[in-house]
Order: structure tokens, then C-alpha cells, then sequence
């Protein structure tokens, strides 16, 4: 039974299900995008820059399509939007699969951004934060970002096998295929009607130009920027970097007893290995944001992603610092998800919660962008990638400052409080 209309007294729900089964396979395709790195560069003989850039592209579009998706879905329904979204992310794939020239992948990338930004967190996210109970809500949302992190797990070892065994352009069609059957979830996803605002309600328009003039929203958005950068960056860029610093694996390590014999199998295994640990760790995370401040939890996370970066970078790169790497950074990985939308939701309200969202996650793909494509660029100039590991550093680092000032607290009894004094 429904507590109010759209919301479920229920944790786990047909909302919650159905978002979890179209995040998790879009983030499994999207996760795999950094194995097609070498295949594509091998092939064509092209610098590391130029698939870099497609995949930069992707994060781009992706955050330039997150709050008009959020947008599209608040004014004519969840589904659609997310249906969109996989029609978006289908083409991209399928055309990315006859595309041979570096401008062709770069443009077809603009529609997997779409895609991912259509079936990704900004619509699935505000829909489940809308089917949840207030007392349910910051977990919903922890499990949905977990989701995320379960497709990680899947989807770079089951892309790797599939290169193994077919054509890189094989492998986008049949990615494709999967977007395609996630769609099918959607039947599952008996969200709300998008209401019609009642005559005390503020528009659209007039919530977001108060939101974005408001120096909490611009201490929200500038701190989602190092997340970005740092999960595209080792997304699109870690595994051709440990393939290139491991080297082969010894025949008496535990991993080779695992059957890990290969640099570039430990590169797929690093990104399952950061999704794994991402669940225990946005799930806590979700957890916590029911109890404890939200913003003190992001300077928390931000903090630790960057002595962990920090110690990794500062010390020799073998296949043991690489599994511990994946570990500590998986456990903080999404983290920030779950307390940044139930930060945006709790001060700003849910009613619009996916297009302000969106607009916070536009910062997130910014980073992202730069991550990717700064990582490219910067290995085809020095011919590494420590350089780049430094700046996501210094952002990371200027993250968790930046959340401390933002005023925790819904903005109607901040405007009752500023009339009062």
C-alpha cells in the first residue's frame, strides 16, 4: 500500500526494483568503455587522445543531458524519459560500431551520453527519492547508487571475455542489446503522473533561478566536480594504465592462483573490484545520510578519496597496490551520490528534484570531461599519467573544504530564518 500517492511504505518496491535493474545495466556498458580503449587505438593506430576524447564527449553529453532528462521526466513521466534515454543509448552503441574515424566515434558519443544521462542516475534516482518514505528515502536512494556500482562489477570482466572471443564492434552491438533488454523493466515502474502545479506552488523556472543563486547549490555543484574527474578518469583510464605498469602477472601470486594472469585481465578485475566495494560503501553511505549531516559525510568522503589517491600514486605500482587501490577507492566510489541528491532533495524539496540534481551533476560531468580527456592528452605528451593523478588530487582536496560552509537545511525555514532575524 501506497503511504500518499506515488510513495511506498515499503523499502524495497516495484519502483525501486525497476530503476535498479536499468541503472545497473547501463552503468555495466558504461563501465566497460575504458577496455575499447587500446582494441580501438591498436587497430586504427591513433593517440591515446583521440578515443579519450569520445569517451570525454560521453561524460559531457551526459551531463548536459542530465537535467533536461530530469526536466522531460517531471513534465511528461519517469518512463518516457528513461525510454528515451535507451533509445538514445542504443543508436550510439549500434553506430559506434561502424564508426572508423576519431570524429566519428567523438560525435557518436554525444548520443551514449544522452543515453547514459537518460538512463542513469539524474531520472532514476529523483524517481526513486519520489516512491520513497521520508524514512526510507536516503536508503532507496543507497541502494539505487549500489545498483550502479553492481553493474561495474559485471560489466568490464563480461566486456573483457566478449573482446576475447569477438571484435571490439561486436561487443558495442551486443551492449546495445542489453540496454535494449533493461528497457523491459520499465513495465515494473508504475511511477507517479507528473502533478500539475497547485496554485501555492512556485514553477520550474522560479525554483531553480532561487536554487542556483544560492551559494550552498554553488558549493554543492563546484564539490561534485572532483568526483567526476576522478571516476572518469581511472573508469577510462585505469586499466590501459595498469596494463602498461604491471606487467605479466607471477605464476605463484594469489592473483594468478585466481586466475589472473594478465595485466589486462587485472585492469577489468581493478574496475569489478572498485564496484564491489562501492556497494558495501554507498550503502553505508545511504545508511548514514539517514543519521548523521550529509555535508560533514562528503567532506569525509572527498578527504579520504584523496590521501588514497595520494598514497597509490606515491608508492610503486604493483598488481598488490592496485587490488588495494580498487578496494579503498571502491569503498568511497559512489559514496557521494546518495548524500549528494538527498542533499539536494532535503534543502531544496522533491518536487524538482531531477532537474536541480541534473544541474549539480552538469558539474560532475565537467570534471569528468577534463578527467578523461586531460588523461589522454597528458599520456600522448609525457607518455604517463602522474601528472593527471595529482590534479585529482588538488580537486579532490578542494571538495572536501568547499562542502563545509553549505547551509544544511530546507530552504523554507531558511527563508522563515532570514525573515526572522
Amino acid at each position: 500500500m501506497n503511504a500518499s500517492p506515488g510513495t511506498y511504505d515499503r523499502l524495497i518496491n516495484p519502483v525501486l526494483i525497476a530503476g535498479c535493474i536499468i541503472i545497473l545495466v547501463s552503468f555495466a556498458v558504461r563501465a566497460s568503455f575504458g577496455l575499447f580503449q587500446l582494441p580501438i587505438a591498436l587497430e586504427f593506430q591513433w593517440p591515446r587522445e583521440s578515443f579519450s576524447l569520445a569517451i570525454a564527449i560521453q561524460n559531457l553529453f551526459w551531463g548536459i543531458g542530465q537535467p533536461i532528462f530530469g526536466a522531460f521526466a517531471e513534465r511528461y513521466g519517469d518512463r518516457k524519459a528513461i525510454l528515451g534515454g535507451g533509445a538514445f543509448y542504443v543508436v550510439g552503441l549500434v553506430l559506434s560500431a561502424f564508426a572508423i574515424t576519431p570524429g566519428q566515434h567523438q560525435l557518436l558519443e554525444m548520443l551514449v551520453g544522452f543515453g547514459i544521462a537518460g538512463t542513469g542516475f539524474g531520472v532514476i534516482l529523483a524517481v526513486v527519492g519520489r516512491a520513497a518514505s521520508d524514512k526510507h528515502r536516503s536508503m532507496a536512494l543507497g541502494i539505487a547508487t549500489a545498483a550502479g556500482s553492481a553493474g561495474q562489477i559485471v560489466g568490464p570482466p563480461v566486456a573483457n571475455a566478449l573482446l576475447s572471443e569477438m571484435p571490439w564492434q561486436s561487443v558495442f552491438i551486443a551492449c546495445a542489446g542489453f540496454i535494449m533488454l533493461s528497457m523491459m523493466a520499465l513495465l515494473l515502474m508504475r511511477a507517479p503522473k507528473p502533478q500539475k502545479p497547485t496554485g501555492d506552488e512556485e514553477p520550474m523556472g522560479v525554483v531553480i533561478k532561487r536554487a542556483v543563486r544560492d551559494p550552498s547549490f554553488l558549493f554543492i555543484f563546484i564539490g561534485f566536480f572532483s568526483c567526476g574527474y576522478q571516476l572518469a578518469f581511472i573508469t577510462a583510464h585505469f586499466p590501459a594504465f595498469i596494463t602498461e605498469m604491471c606487467g605479466p602477472i607471477a605464476p605463484n601470486s594469489l592473483l594468478y592462483t585466481l586466475g589472473v594472469t594478465s595485466a589486462s585481465g587485472l585492469g577489468a578485475i581493478s574496475i569489478a573490484l572498485i564496484g564491489l566495494f562501492n556497494i558495501g560503501g554507498t550503502l553505508c553511505a545511504g545508511w548514514l545520510g539517514n543519521k548523521y549531516s550529509r555535508k560533514y559525510l562528503l567532506a569525509s568522503v572527498y578527504l579520504l578519496r584523496t590521501l588514497v589517491s595520494a598514497a597509490f600514486i606515491m608508492t610503486p605500482i604493483t598488481p598488490e597496490t592496485v587490488v588495494l587501490f580498487s578496494v579503498a577507492m571502491g569503498s568511497l566510489w559512489l559514496a557521494t551520490v546518495p548524500l549528494t541528491s538527498g542533499l539536494v532533495a532535503h534543502i531544496y524539496g522533491l518536487k524538482y528534484m531531477g532537474t536541480l540534481y541534473g544541474l549539480v551533476f552538469f558539474s560532475h560531468q565537467l570534471g569528468g570531461f577534463l578527467g578523461v580527456w586531460l588523461g589522454g592528452a597528458m599520456y600522448d605528451i609525457y607518455n604517463d599519467y602522474t601528472l593527471v593523478w595529482w590534479v585529482g588530487v588538488g580537486v579532490g582536496a578542494i571538495s572536501a573544504v568547499i562542502h563545509l560552509p553549505v547551509k544544511e537545511y530546507p530552504w523554507s525555514q531558511r527563508d522563515k530564518t532570514a525573515l526572522a532575524t
